[in-house]
């Protein structure tokens, strides 16, 4: 019978070492949640005939931990700073009164270290807050450390603070506790912040020359309407002649943004924030959802990105042990997409039914193409179902790193052209009539 070593967490939160015999890391999670520990590691060791039976726990083991670094210098102006190589500091600004997409993956990548090298969970989160150099970040640190103590898993403490903790980074961190494997979640879920901001700031960097074009288009369209346009309306007004259907509607809306332009503004600006609230409703971010996987080039990459995050969460759930069923809900909670997760959800009734979990998932094709069902299909029946799910989702994400390579590339020629057809349109309309003035004036 195999032997497996265990770590897991007391209700205060410091661990615990010991080894167990079960058939499979199935009956080992369940014992070891039997002998009220929430798992941190699970991992089999060699089995030998006739072996002792399962020890009780071994009393919280002494570590030798590191004495932590020292906590950030302040400069004379009372903010936080950080070492840097090179000796100098740097001060932590932070002026958006929030956790910081930046501050929550460094807590995350240091969480996970700690758990890796052995330090208790209650440990490591006293470690985190103290070194956080900011002070918005360490209190909202401490904060989960003070629920965890108090007797709440990791997940539930964080989803305390859905302002800081995303409902995606709440879920992969539910399955590492499920699982047994919340160290190398933790690093998983880094590196997915760390690939989203980096795509992020492509995106952004791609964008910003269009940006500034735009903004000076607006700026030139809007001295022509107010002071250019005027003058040649005067002009034609002066010698009667008929305006042509594109020049009467420019300067039709010259007078709408000379005459009304402040209420244009402020009906503008109410109309996004109203917009706005309503996308963040339960209603309105399901039709946002639904729109933007309608949309020809972006809905294909949104589906894509979703696909690759279940299938990776679901494959490495399934490769630590956790059951079919409790893997596909909690990795449905991964897919970001309300209008996913309502399909998915579909499916997995259909395998709490008894049938197959390629036929299922194939319900959902707004999801699933067809050859990857059939790939999971042939997988399944093999039983290596946990590793082709996650050779699926790492050449999904190639193709979809390639995909928006292209999309990103795709939209700055098509905004500049839009503008300069803008742009154009405009001029083209005030200088057809100056063609006509001749005829006017013999």
């Amino acid at each position: 019978m195999p032997t497996f070593t265990y770590k897991g967490l007391q209700q205060d939160g410091t661990s615990v070492q010991g080894e167990l015999e079960a058939v499979g890391r199935k009956e080992a999670l369940r014992r070891i949640e039997g002998l009220g520990l929430r798992p941190i590691r699970v991992n089999e060791q060699g089995a030998t005939p006739g072996s002792k039976p399962a020890p009780k726990p071994k009393a919280p083991a002494t570590k030798a931990i590191s004495k932590p670094a020292p906590l950030p210098k302040t400069s004379s102006n009372g903010k936080a700073e950080k070492e840097v190589p090179g000796g100098k500091a740097i001060p932590n600004f932070n002026f958006g009164g929030k956790v910081t997409a930046k501050m929550l993956e460094s807590f995350t990548r240091l969480l996970s270290s700690l758990l890796s090298s052995g330090i208790p969970l209650s440990r490591a989160l006293v470690i985190l807050y103290k070194e956080a150099g900011n002070p918005i970040a360490r209190d909202q640190w401490k904060k989960i450390h003070d629920r965890v103590v108090d007797g709440m898993s990791l997940a539930t403490a964080m989803s305390q603070s859905p302002e800081t903790f995303p409902k995606i980074y709440v879920a992969m961190v539910e399955a590492g506790e499920t699982g047994g494997f919340l160290d190398v979640v933790l690093a998983q879920i880094a590196d997915f912040q760390a690939r989203e901001k980096e795509m992020k700031g492509k995106v952004m960097a791609a964008m910003i020359y269009p940006a500034i074009l735009l903004l000076l288009a607006i700026a030139v369209l809007i001295f022509l309407l107010v002071f250019f346009i005027p003058k040649f309306q005067d002009i034609f007004k002066g010698f009667g002649a008929e305006l042509p259907m594109i020049t009467q509607i420019i300067v039709g809306v010259s007078e709408v943004v000379r005459h009304y332009g402040l209420f244009l503004l402020a009906g503008i600006v109410g109309l996004g924030f109203t917009l706005r609230t309503w996308f963040t409703s339960e209603k309105g971010r399901r039709v946002w959802e639904d729109i933007l996987l309608k949309l020809p080039m972006i809905g294909p990459l949104v589906a894509q990105f979703a696909m690759a995050r279940f299938c990776r969460m679901l494959g490495t759930l399934l490769g630590a042990g956790v059951p079919l069923i409790n893997g596909l809900n909690v990795a449905r909670r991964s897919i970001g997409n309300q209008i996913l997760t309502d399909a998915v959800s579909n499916s997995i009734e259909r395998v709490k039914e008894g049938k197959q979990l390629g036929a299922s998932l194939g319900e959902c094709r707004a999801l699933f193409v067809g050859s990857t069902i059939e790939m999971i299909s042939v997988a399944e029946e093999s039983g290596r179902l946990d590793v082709e799910l996650l050779r699926i989702a790492n050449v999904t994400e190639g193709d979809l790193d390639r995909q928006l390579k292209t999309t990103v590339a795709l939209a700055e020629p098509l905004m500049l052209f839009m503008i300069a057809a803008f742009v154009g349109t405009i001029f083209i309309g005030m200088v057809i009539p100056i063609f006509s003035l001749q005829d006017h004036i013999k």
